[in-house]
């Protein structure tokens, strides 16, 4: 049954099948008088509207806007109310600024601490990270601004993006890479999400049934409107007949009409393009494009606020030796280094925010009480250590108390577009560590940086305090924690490994051809380090406060748990309470614990409080692949309650009743339950899961299909398009070189060929894209021929659809 049949009935076929995808770069197709055009922009971290020539990866300019903390950074307060209270001021800005729709928040699991993107998602946990984005989605969606959880799903890393597909089992996808976007939804009911651009299991996400109609609509219920990534669109037909509504940027006239050709020519039922374009309106016209907003405001310094408030409660404390912490005013400090006056706040590509009020810790460190001895550059943002720098630090550092050192990752380690090469810290970075460590003075360390890094240097430091990517009320709130005026509350929403070397499977990562294998199954992030017993740097869910916590009185029910928590120091603080289950005696694969639910507690010194926590349905399940069906095994679960993953203060038995599980032993299995991933094998991953996907070939002289990227013209039979690529691969090395990625020379190089007929804004269509290919394959004349003929019809064809209305 339709709910906007009047409309639709009003409508051509020309009008329903232009409304499957874009007229532009950010705004959705209209239709005069009936329906309105959406604008949407990009904002898991603040708004990117760009009012003149548009671009989706943050390369042209764009209005300014309030730069909140990155996902990545929210994730570390554990806390609801901050997180939506963001959210809230999203969707209000977007509104003053006439955006209808934001396209976030990103919440992907971050599988790899290489991930590029990972700065924009929340966690290797789904439970948590679902919680927050529901709480994200809810408060952009407060004022009727649309949000767009992205990207659904199995998206995991940068190379290859387009053209990569995720061979995961089916159990791993539902509990690690969907229960995330499943609590997101229902907690948060978004009107629209984003498809990814990768396939899963041979399948691209926005064509995949199993994923949009069997699981998200039927399963989640989902009730809003699917867009794809920008560019995302694979097969456009098959597209729409699984579920997808809208094709961003737009394929224009061509798009509409192999719309049309496909009703006509009944490869599209006509009713399953009426369904796709009622969900759509649903949508559009219940949103803010019906509305006038002329008279609504930025209250900037609202905003701000908000962005303080986030960043401060984000702070996570990872050491601090003989409490050097906090600082007094009478402490003299030294100052040091490139991103205490140019800060890493941010990353870099479509979440680029062109910042309205952006702090430095050098400028607001009187401001906050903060006796500076002085500023020193300490090391170059990009290339090799500079002694002249280093004398200059170490001359200041001998003039004072404490040395407060500001290093991490700098803008080339992350970005969308790419993944990281490895997990340590720029070296001139490391260098300048070791030189100041040798002095006599205290040494205090503030990191930036959206993922987790290596720390050879950690003993060398007295202490370590983490802002991640703090946006740009970041650095007031930083000195807020340094000098006490405020107890960090933050907590580690990821795991940080001894070194790269421990990650599983971290030598395929990224995948460089089609199949990404994950090959760890379940044991993503902590729960693989927990199970494994591997000894990692800071566990999951690890913080440091300056004050003292205990815990006691643990009582278990059919509705949850209760426990007392005592503020047991001297101030008073924040402590983030943390359930955990676990079953030690179990018929199917399973972590030793999972993070099942959390709590905040704010108390002052001395005072106590019942914390309870409560069980929901996604307590004890487990995904049963065999039935296709969540189920409950019977037996003793472990409640465990703790500080962090690997710091558990209190534990129970619990029985639940549920399904008898019949045992599966073998080889595989028992390498798998000892968290063994080291010796499992490619078969061993295949036959277990029974997921075979032979890997794309990589040879000289090789034909390209639609589905291969520029980056394989490497080895095409041209030999201009070999050196296209090389050319192009040159480029990128130069510009990292530089310290900037070149974002669209990223985009381009792992681009499949297809995409330049879903890019181009129906400038070229899917024949030329052809004439392309066969250039490339070796067939340069007929290639041309066919190209400059394609590239006349096409123009000519466009022309003639007049019904194809432009610029509303």
């Amino acid at each position: 049954m339709l709910k906007n049949a009047a409309i639709i009935k009003k409508l051509t076929l020309e009008q329903k099948a232009a409304l499957m995808s874009g007229q532009g770069e950010w705004k959705s197709y209209a239709v005069n008088n009936q329906v309105p055009a959406m604008f949407l922009s990009d904002g898991p971290l603040g708004l990117r509207k760009q009012s003149g020539a548009g671009d989706h990866l943050g390369l042209n300019g764009s209005e300014p806007a309030t730069c909140f903390p990155s996902s990545a950074t929210l994730a570390n307060s554990w806390n609801l109310e901050v997180v939506e209270d963001v959210g809230q001021a999203l969707g209000k800005e977007a509104q003053a600024l006439d955006v209808h729709q934001v396209l976030g928040p990103g919440l992907n699991i971050k599988r790899n601490p290489l991930g590029g993107r990972n700065f924009e998602y929340y966690s290797e946990d789904p439970y948590l990270a679902g919680k927050l984005a529901g709480r994200v989605i809810r408060g952009i969606q407060a004022n009727g601004t649309i949000a767009t959880p992205k990207h659904f799903a199995v998206n995991s890393q940068e190379t290859r993006r387009m053209a990569s597909n995720s061979v995961v089992d089916e159990r791993t996808l539902r509990e690690i890479y969907l229960t995330n976007f499943e609590i997101a939804i229902q907690e948060g009911n978004p009107k629209s999400i984003m498809t990814s651009y990768n396939e899963v299991n041979g399948t691209y996400t926005n064509e995949s049934h199993h994923l949009l109609q069997d699981i998200l609509r039927q399963e989640f219920g989902f009730d809003g409107y699917v867009v794809t990534d920008w560019g995302g669109d694979n097969d456009h037909i098959a597209g729409i007949k699984n579920g997808s509504n809208l094709v961003m940027p737009g394929l224009k006239q061509p798009g509409a009409r192999e719309v049309i050709a496909a009703v006509q020519e009944g490869r599209l039922d006509e009713a399953v393009l009426d369904q796709r374009v009622d969900e759509l309106l649903n949508v559009v016209l219940s949103s803010n494009a019906t509305k006038k907003n002329d008279a609504i405001k930025v209250d900037w310094d609202h905003q701000h606020q908000v962005a303080y408030q986030a960043a401060l409660k984000s702070i996570v404390l990872l050491k601090n030796e003989a409490d050097v912490l906090p600082l007094t005013q009478e402490t003299r400090v030294a100052l040091i280094g490139d991103f205490a006056a140019n800060p890493r706040y941010q990353g870099a590509g479509s979440s680029l925010v062109n910042t309205k009020n952006l702090e430095t810790l050098k400028d607001t460190a009187q401001a906050h009480g903060v006796t500076l001895a002085g500023y020193a550059q300490g090391y170059k943002r990009v290339g090799q250590s500079d002694p002249a720098l280093i004398a200059e630090a170490k001359d200041l550092a001998i003039k004072s108390d404490v040395v407060v050192l500001n290093v991490g990752l700098n803008e080339v380690s992350e970005s969308e577009g790419m993944d990281r090469k490895d997990m340590t810290m720029p070296a001139n970075q490391v260098e300048l560590i070791q030189e100041l460590s040798q002095l006599d003075q205290k040494l205090v360390v503030v990191l930036s940086a959206g993922s987790p890094v290596e720390m050879p240097w950690l003993d060398r430091v007295d202490a370590v305090v983490h802002g991640y990517l703090g946006g740009e009320a970041g650095a007031g709130a930083m000195w807020e924690v340094l000098t006490g005026a405020y107890n960090p509350s933050g907590r580690l929403a990821e795991t940080y490994p001894m070194s790269y070397a421990d990650v599983p499977f971290g030598e395929e990562f990224p995948a460089h051809r089609r199949n990404s294998y994950y090959k760890e199954s379940l044991f993503v992030g902590y729960r693989y380090y927990d199970k494994a017993q591997k000894a990692v740097r800071f566990p999951f869910g690890f913080g440091l406060s300056y004050t003292s916590f205990t815990y006691d009185n643990l009582s278990v029910n059919d509705q949850g748990v209760e426990v007392k928590v005592t503020n047991s120091g001297q101030v008073a603080g924040t402590e983030t309470v943390q359930l955990y289950i676990g079953k030690a005696e179990t018929n199917i694969l399973r972590p030793a614990k999972e993070l099942k639910g959390f709590a905040q507690v704010s108390l002052a010194p001395g005072e106590s409080q019942q914390v309870k926590i409560s069980f929901d349905d996604k307590t004890f399940r487990y995904f049963d692949v065999s039935s296709d069906t969540w189920q409950v095994e019977a037996g003793t679960y472990q409640i465990m309650i703790g500080k962090n993953v690997n710091d558990i203060i209190l534990t129970a038995d619990y029985q639940v009743e549920g399904q008898e599980v019949m045992a599966v032993q073998d080889e595989v299995f028992a390498k798998y339950q000892a968290c063994d991933l080291q010796s499992i094998s490619q078969n061993d991953f295949e036959n277990y899961f029974n997921l075979e996907f032979k890997q794309n070939t990589m040879v000289k002289g090789q034909n390209l299909g639609y589905n291969d990227t520029l980056a394989e013209m490497i080895n095409a039979k041209s030999w201009i398009a070999r050196a296209v690529a090389k050319w192009l691969k040159n480029a990128i090395a130069k510009s990292e070189a530089k310290g900037k990625p070149d974002l669209n020379l990223l985009f381009n190089y792992n681009m499949p060929f297809r995409a330049m007929g879903k890019m181009t804004g129906g400038l070229i269509d899917q024949d030329m894209v052809t004439a392309i290919l066969r250039i490339v394959n070796g067939h340069f004349w007929s290639g041309s021929s066919r190209l400059i003929k394609g590239y006349f019809r096409n123009q000519k064809r466009n022309k003639a659809d007049t019904w194809y209305e432009e610029d509303k």
